[in-house]
């Protein structure tokens, strides 16, 4: 729990296992710390964060867990439920889980006795991302390499199917508009889809591949950005199909790109893991450098905190977090 001023990490927090994904609750959950979970090769543990940039009384970073949930096969994405709440009498946690084993597992806790999950079955190959309706956390969409998005209801069963024609990299959800969906493709193209009539009403080209993650800014819900080749790209969907905005930025392939949750112009991309130091930049659209170079040894996930400008990253038996100007 220490600060690391060698490679500008800020703060690091170390793990039992490999971190293949991390994620921060996106999600108000009513308590003063902020709600961060990991998976590793068979296991998810949620931990709670604060830090001193919101806490003066904390130094550096106070990390705890608060439940390790066994899941016996590695863990390839994590979704967080809008009804976590730590301030409910007694608090639930509620997350889902992609496997390598082509399944989405459903956790429900209320850290003492009560810890259930319900396994969805459905895909028939690797499972890239998933997302749960912001509003009323009802509803789990998921896309995969086996050309579809998928929405599933809580129990498992499958409430719309959408065929894609390469494999599906990410998938969110408006957080206003509950009914409109954006899935971005292997194959460079990004659609919106209405649920309710289940049709495609948008789509978006990169005019290059392999696309490898694209995400929906919350703060300006007219921006979108990806990155795709060795390139980070941004569309405004009012004003073209093609992206207004794009420059390379990792010599090695870009594999993940995030808004930041408290400023539109602030985004971060990684490039590919299994290099020895997979790189995190941090770029702000009022810069034409990044503003924040980071290195981990191989690193893998990234995901920012609700409401500083901080991002996090997986790692060997860590998670490395990085502090950014706004």
């Amino acid at each position: 729990m220490k600060q690391d001023s060698t490679r500008n990490i800020a703060y690091t927090v170390d793990c039992e296992d490999y971190v293949h994904v991390v994620k921060f609750n996106p999600f108000d959950c009513g308590d003063a710390c902020s709600l961060i979970a990991y998976g590793g090769n068979n296991y998810v543990v949620i931990g709670t964060c604060r830090f001193q940039e919101e806490d003066a009384e904390v130094e550096g970073i106070q990390y705890k867990t608060l439940r390790t949930f066994h899941h016996g096969i590695r863990v390839d994405a994590i979704a967080w439920s809008p009804e976590t709440r730590l301030d409910a009498i007694p608090p639930q946690i509620r997350f889902c889980t992609a496997a390598s084993d082509r399944k989405l597992r459903l956790f429900t806790s209320d850290l003492q006795d009560k810890n259930e999950f319900k396994t969805f079955d459905g895909h028939s190959d690797y499972i890239n991302d998933l997302v749960f309706a912001p509003s009323e956390g009802q509803e789990v969409a998921s896309v995969s390499d086996d050309h579809t998005c998928r929405v599933w209801d809580l129990e498992g069963n499958e409430k719309a199917h959408f065929v894609l024609r390469s494999p599906g990299m990410s998938v969110c959800w408006h957080p206003e508009e509950a009914f409109k969906l954006m899935v971005a493709e292997k194959n460079g193209t990004i659609r919106f889809y209405d649920l309710i009539t289940q049709q495609a009403i948008l789509s978006l080209e990169c005019e290059q591949t392999p696309l490898m993650s694209a995400d929906w800014c919350l703060k300006n819900t007219l921006k979108i950005g990806a990155v795709a080749g060795s390139d980070w790209l941004i569309w405004d969907i009012t004003r073209s199909s093609y992206p207004q905005d794009k420059r390379p930025v990792h010599v090695d392939r870009a594999r993940l790109f995030r808004w930041s949750r408290v400023n539109e112009n602030l985004f971060a991309t990684t490039g590919y893991p299994g290099k020895t130091t997979t790189q995190l930049l941090v770029h702000h659209l009022g810069h034409p450098q990044p503003i924040l170079t980071g290195t981990a040894a191989v690193g893998s996930g990234l995901t920012w905190h609700r409401t500083l400008p901080l991002c996090a990253v997986g790692g060997d038996h860590k998670i490395f977090f990085w502090v950014t100007e706004m």
